[in-house]
């Protein structure tokens, strides 16, 4: 769970506040982050605790001293946030075409 709900922020993120083509939709961004980040505490919480935060998992577990099943908020995140950025990067962030692949060779010159 917390793999889907940290692929769904980055995934945000990346959609609104990070790709320069998107222009005026970074006006919303703090909407989506924020709608992203309550929808999936809703979702999560009741499975996960719908952390998407390895730090907000350490604290209660160093104050409940519990560390059983800790990895999950850890791993999880780290996972979900790299297939996000792969998965966005790969699908809609395009190099621009430098100058020197489109310039034409010329022909043989006497």
């Amino acid at each position: 769970m917390e793999i889907i709900i940290t692929f769904a922020l980055v995934y945000t993120v990346y959609a609104t506040a990070v790709d320069p083509k998107n222009g005026s939709l970074g006006t919303i961004a703090p909407l989506a982050i924020g709608l992203i980040v309550g929808a999936n505490i809703l979702t999560a919480g009741p499975f996960s605790g719908g952390s998407m935060n390895p730090a907000r998992s350490f604290g209660p577990a160093i104050a409940a001293c519990d560390f059983s099943g800790h990895w999950v908020y850890w791993v999880g995140p780290l996972i979900g946030g790299g297939l996000a950025g792969v998965t966005y990067s790969n699908a809609f962030i395009t190099e621009p075409q430098s100058e020197t692949e489109t310039e034409s060779v010329p022909l043989l010159s006497a």
